[in-house]
């Protein structure tokens, strides 16, 4: 497998998710990016942006094994993980699994349970296991969460622990369509569409999850110079000195910049890494990590805006 059949590959993702999803171009290109580095993506936007339907949509399109958590205050954690129930017939403890087991997890409005609850999800998103009782439990291959939560300001909610919202690879921005969209998805509707059967749709899987974990060892093989990766860390360090923040990009996110970055240099074509690559990518790992000060805020300003100064501040390698 090589960067052009990768290219191929996501040019047909792209045009089955077409029969589903309008004007949700980016924030699909991300999923799929997440899904072939490994990583986890934050979907942000306010109630019926679709955010739910694009991940139901990655999921049939890659034939994954997809459960979706509603998460609510009440909501504990063995209601995540499973619990041990006793067996009266053999006299043993065994797991009753919970919706964790699974390849793709949506964790819908992941910001409406505490953080006690949040916090179930830390070792599954990074170590890929379970640990109940002393045991440990392997999760699938591939897995992934897709979390989404409504905007901060809306009521019954709770913020995101920094250490959870470290370990997602991607916070997507999820808005409102435009009016030409918007017009397009109620002639959808109009014409009989329903989002909870896509096979109806004409969706048709193209994936499977033996591909991913070849896509993934494909991708391993990208080449980055030298000079790019002193660029990924230049904006990193930079991140850490901004006067408008007083909380930068971890090392984890410049990992994270340069997996991703790989990924999609390959689904371009190309089996080599670009600055603009990082470019490209820098917004979506850093806006969920990086903290602004107070006096940034009263500017006016907001992540993305910061981290277009910091992109601005580091001087881009030829």
């Amino acid at each position: 497998m090589n960067p052009t059949d990768l290219q191929t590959t996501f040019q047909q993702l792209r045009q089955e998710a077409d029969k589903v999803l309008v004007g949700l171009e980016e924030p699909f290109e991300l999923l799929v990016i997440a899904l072939l580095t490994g990583g986890h993506v934050l979907l942000e936007g306010v109630p019926g942006t679709a955010k739910t339907l694009m991940a139901k949509t990655v999921a049939h399109l890659v034939q994954a094994e997809f459960t979706r958590i509603q998460f609510t205050p009440d909501l504990m954690p063995s209601d995540i993980l499973g619990t041990s129930v006793f067996d009266l017939n053999s006299g043993q403890f065994h797991l009753k699994q919970g919706p964790i087991f699974t390849q793709m997890l949506l964790a819908d409005e992941i910001n409406r349970a505490p953080a006690k609850t949040q916090s179930a999800l830390l070792e599954a998103m990074e170590e890929r296991q379970v640990n109940l009782e002393g045991i440990r439990y392997p999760l699938a291959v591939p897995f992934m969460v897709i979390a989404t939560q409504n905007p901060l300001e809306y009521e019954g909610t709770y913020p995101l622990p920094e250490a959870q919202l470290d370990r997602f690879l991607f916070k997507v921005l999820v808005p409102y369509s435009d009016i030409q969209t918007e017009i397009e998805v109620l002639r959808r509707y109009h014409q009989g569409f329903d989002p909870h059967h896509l096979a109806t749709s004409g969706l048709t899987p193209l994936l499977t999850a033996d591909f991913v974990v070849q896509a993934r060892q494909a991708i391993q093989a990208i080449v980055v110079e030298e000079g790019v990766l002193e660029y990924i860390a230049r904006l990193t360090a930079v991140s850490r000195q901004s006067p408008d923040l007083t909380l930068g990009a971890s090392t984890r996110a410049a990992t994270h910049v340069l997996l991703a970055a790989k990924t999609f240099a390959a689904l371009q074509g190309r089996d080599y890494v670009t600055p603009d690559d990082i470019k490209s990518i820098v917004p979506s790992v850093y806006r969920h990590r990086i903290l602004l000060k107070p006096e940034a805020e009263i500017e006016g300003l907001d992540a993305d805006a910061v981290i277009q100064r910091l992109l601005g501040q580091v001087e881009v390698p030829r």
